[in-house]
């Protein structure tokens, strides 16, 4: 395939140049003189400790706008989510919706809280959303859960490993016993086993109720892998909490066609006359933009398809308290766009990877719990609407933007809203 080749900076050019040699070399050598800040020894969240931080730090303004009065008056409840607290970071929220999901767990309309700095976001989500409520909204069907956890281990040769999993294979009850002990939530419902040369994988998998679960399965897992490298027949070289199996934070395939988190699909059929008057376009140009970007995605090793996830999802889980990294996770996923025997535009999205909780982790913060309670989903039993309300957000989301584009708005609507 030809290359056009346009004048880039090359930093790596100056590495051939004599004069700069010293220079380079003197910037880079490592500095051992102590460094002239220091943090408080104690990472907990005390008021002498935070006090003592901003005097290290001795910034009155930065000060006024990380530790106003509000975030004094409510530090302590970050205590559990925070170390070397000195403040809290401002997001500005808005509103998409309504956004009407018809689910088994989310049965109703929803305004839809999205922290993010990015304009134009919820201006496109809230259109999305208006489109999918007029269509009759969204269908969202909750299809599996589970959150994995994969301990490593390494053994001299493959005899060893193969002892060592004739053994494992014995004793799943106990290690079924021994991590529900660590949890009143979590459940451990599946254990397989991966074998790749002198090297074996055990993938745990729980059910963790309405919390995301990701320290509840890393505390019972280690649980069960204190008592195996206490009782196994056959001693590993080493071995390790986590092999990098599980997909955990990370865009990997296997979830695509299993689960980590909550797997959710959610469709509608959307009729060409409402496509005409939100989106102004038509059901045949999306399906077309649907059918190049697919080949595009392929073409540059995406993994899964879609156009843009991780935006609602990152919005979506800064504002309600969710792991914000865990969106690497996700927003993998596959965006299906046709036109149906009627001549409408069937739509669909399917995302196996929703790391979503109503408790725990940063849920119970003010205002992120703040934002669960606009859509009526903070505490117990609310996790599987959240999933489906987040899989319904992401398809409102595609029809937007792939409607954006086929109209050709999407750099206007930039222009408009990001630089007025």
């Amino acid at each position: 395939m030809p290359k056009l080749n346009l004048h880039r900076p090359d930093h790596t050019s100056s590495l051939s140049s004599d004069l700069d040699s010293s220079l380079r070399n003197e910037a880079l050598q490592p500095h051992f003189e102590p460094p002239t800040t220091k943090l408080t020894k104690s990472p907990y969240l005390t008021e002498k400790n935070v006090q003592r931080r901003w005097a290290t730090l001795d910034n009155d303004d930065a000060q006024q706008h990380l530790l106003d009065e509000h975030t004094q008056q409510h530090m302590l409840t970050y205590a559990k989510n925070i170390e070397h607290f000195i403040g809290t970071v401002k997001m500005p929220v808005g509103m998409a919706g309504p956004l009407r999901v018809n689910g088994l767990f989310a049965k109703q309309d929803f305004l839809v809280p999205l922290a993010t700095t990015e304009a134009a976001l919820v201006a496109s989500y809230n259109r999305g959303s208006q489109l999918l409520t007029a269509a009759g909204g969204a269908s969202a069907m909750l299809l599996n859960e589970g959150v994995t956890r994969t301990p490593a281990f390494a053994f001299f040769d493959l005899s060893q490993a193969g002892q060592f999993v004739a053994w494992v294979v014995t004793q799943y009850a106990t290690f079924k016993s021994i991590a529900e002990q660590t949890t009143s939530h979590g459940k451990l419902t599946d254990i397989s086993v991966s074998i790749e040369g002198n090297h074996v994988y055990l993938v745990f998998e729980f059910l963790t109720g309405d919390a995301s679960g990701q320290n509840m399965v890393t505390i019972a897992t280690n649980a069960v892998l204190e008592y195996i490298l206490q009782h196994t027949p056959v001693e590993p070289e080493h071995a390790f909490l986590d092999g990098n199996l599980s997909g955990d934070k990370k865009a990997n395939a296997q979830t695509l066609r299993s689960v980590r988190g909550k797997k959710v699909t959610a469709e509608a059929h959307i009729p060409a006359a409402l496509i005409e008057k939100y989106l102004h376009t038509t059901p045949e140009k999306m399906m077309q933009f649907a059918q190049i970007t697919t080949v595009g995605g392929a073409l540059s090793g995406t993994i899964g398809i879609n156009a843009h996830y991780a935006n609602a999802l990152a919005a979506l889980y800064i504002a309600c308290g969710q792991d914000a990294a865990c969106v690497a996770e996700s927003a993998v996923g596959m965006t299906r766009l046709e036109v149906d025997k009627n001549g409408d535009l069937y739509a669909s999205v399917t995302l196996p990877n929703l790391m979503v909780g109503t408790v725990g982790g940063g849920t119970g913060l003010p205002s992120q719990k703040a934002c669960l309670d606009l859509m009526g989903l903070h505490g117990n039993g609310k996790s599987q609407a959240l999933a489906e309300v987040a899989a319904a957000l992401c398809l409102a989301g595609e029809l937007s933007i792939v409607g954006a584009f086929c109209a050709g708005h999407f750099s206007r609507a930039h222009h408009k809203l990001a630089r007025k």
